[in-house]
């Protein structure tokens, strides 16, 4: 899969992000990864991909801080020239908050966060880095099986997933013309810190999710991680403007 091939993972220090750092580090692709807050944390990511001789740079990037995109792009082409590159092939805007609020309770600046970080940084940022993306190359956008089944107190945030899920396909339209692919992974519930790890840790929920699900329990972040890594493949090469859900069979 390799070929000298470089990806960009925006929050890429933990949960579904750090996991695919460290798949695409085995299939020998270099990545330039974001975290927001944690240097410990992105620094063991950093030495898990070199420990399968794949290289992996950390930048800090406040993905709802668009103003700082374009400083963010000259980091970047700093990394790449580490690398011996000038563009890279992968970019997986994965960066995330979570929100539990309900409709009766959601406030206007909670929706304009969720916003921020889910639909308008990753179209802006992804607006600032299509110079630096190769013609031919890929991106994946990271949504939720929340825009297409519902839950409680979800009400801001599986609908900005929907809104990246449409976005996603005026992406593909738009970038076709550059052979550049633009797809949705869309995992279900994921027993990780996110959402101040409500799956992974309470015992309550997590017997809920599975007991919704198909296959009989939550998912891990190894469950989506190698599916981000295969649609950023040659062997995905033909598939475009399409949403992957991953999770397990959850509401079906």
């Amino acid at each position: 899969m390799s070929d000298g091939k470089i990806a960009l993972i925006t929050g890429g220090s933990r949960g579904i992000g750090r996991n695919t750092v460290l798949c695409l580090a085995k299939r020998g692709v270099r990545s330039i990864f974001t975290y927001n807050a944690s240097r410990t944390e992105s620094d063991n990511v950093a030495a898990l991909a070199a420990d399968t001789g794949a290289l992996a740079v950390a930048l800090q990037l406040d993905i709802s801080d668009t103003a700082s995109f374009d400083g963010f792009a000259g980091k970047v082409r700093d990394a790449l020239t580490r690398m011996d590159a000038v563009r890279f092939d992968y970019l997986v805007n994965n960066a995330g908050t979570s929100s539990n609020s309900s409709l009766e309770t959601i406030t206007e600046a909670e929706m304009d966060g969720l916003y921020n970080v889910h639909f308008k940084g990753p179209l802006f940022l992804t607006q600032v880095l299509l110079p630096l993306i190769n013609d031919g190359g890929r991106i994946v956008n990271i949504s939720s099986g929340l825009a297409r089944f519902a839950m409680p107190n979800r009400i801001g945030y599986g609908p900005i997933k929907a809104a990246v899920e449409s976005l996603s396909r005026n992406m593909a339209l738009e970038l076709a013309p550059r052979r550049i692919t633009v797809n949705v992974v869309a995992p279900g519930p994921i027993a990780t810190d996110f959402s101040g790890g409500i799956v992974r840790d309470n015992a309550e929920v997590n017997k809920m999710v599975a007991g919704h699900t198909a296959l009989g329990r939550a998912g891990l972040p190894e469950d989506v991680g190698p599916v981000i890594a295969g649609l950023l493949s040659d062997d995905f090469g033909w598939v475009n403007a399409q949403r992957i859900e991953v999770s397990g069979g959850m509401h079906i």
